[in-house]
């Protein structure tokens, strides 16, 4: 963790002539950017497998039509024509599984007084008014919503209400254009309906994640999943 702490510093002073005291804050940024650049090629190929097996659905129905009493048999079948088709079921699990490495880098590095039995530095950085390792509660607490480091907080949850609309309005459009079909009985997928109407609210649970993880962390939040949604409009369109 000291490797990484080292280099959020020497982002912080490479950028500290443009952002004073809000460097390691726009470090953060920077580093969270460049993390999603390197995932960029796994959300495209994520974007290929969901078409993917959009175009294999008609045939998943057939599937599940001819195998409906035989489970195992269905299981192989799919899994042959995924190989067929050459289409990972966990493809669109990837760029959020590699994520989350430098997720929880930034919350144990800034929750943490200590690294390498020194003190942690980075805790003495700010954005703004809120320092990076506290707290939404540590702001209220701190002047109240209204104060230094609570409009801090009502700026962030600004972005993540507005980002969160946009990706609800383009998550309830594509799954419009591409329903999953019902079986070959005429009869609904079991739990894909209550998946249905549950998915586009998931990207307002990231409000829930802003407001209890320290700043830094929720910083990589907010930018990540502002990535996230401009990443999805255009590969997805």
């Amino acid at each position: 963790m000291s490797v990484f702490a080292s280099l959020v510093e020497h982002l912080a002073d490479l950028l500290q002539p443009l952002f004073g005291a809000s460097a390691a804050a726009a470090a953060i940024v920077l580093f969270t950017a460049l993390v999603r650049l390197l995932v960029h090629p796994l959300s495209r190929a994520a974007a290929r497998g969901q078409k993917a097996r959009t175009r294999l659905q008609p045939q998943l129905a057939e599937l599940r039509r001819k195998h409906a009493k035989n489970p195992e048999k269905l299981q192989q079948a799919v899994l042959e024509l995924h190989t067929a088709e050459k289409v990972s079921p966990l493809s669109g699990c990837l760029p959020s599984l590699f994520q989350l490495p430098a997720f929880f880098l930034l919350y144990h590095l800034f929750s943490s007084s200590a690294i390498g039995g020194q003190a942690n530095g980075l805790l003495s950085h700010r954005l703004l008014s809120a320092p990076l390792g506290g707290r939404w509660a540590d702001a209220l607490g701190d002047g109240g919503p209204l104060g230094g480091a609570g409009l801090v907080y009502v700026a962030l949850f600004a972005v993540v209400a507005v980002v969160a609309t946009f990706s609800y309005r383009l998550t309830r459009r594509t799954m419009a254009d591409r329903p999953v079909p019902p079986t070959g009985d005429g009869q609904a997928v079991p739990g894909v309906g209550a998946i249905t109407k549950a998915m586009p609210f998931m990207s307002f649970f990231t409000l829930v994640t802003v407001a209890v993880v320290p700043l830094a962390a929720a910083l990589y939040v907010v930018t990540s999943t502002a990535w996230s949604a401009a990443e999805r409009a255009v590969l997805y369109r």
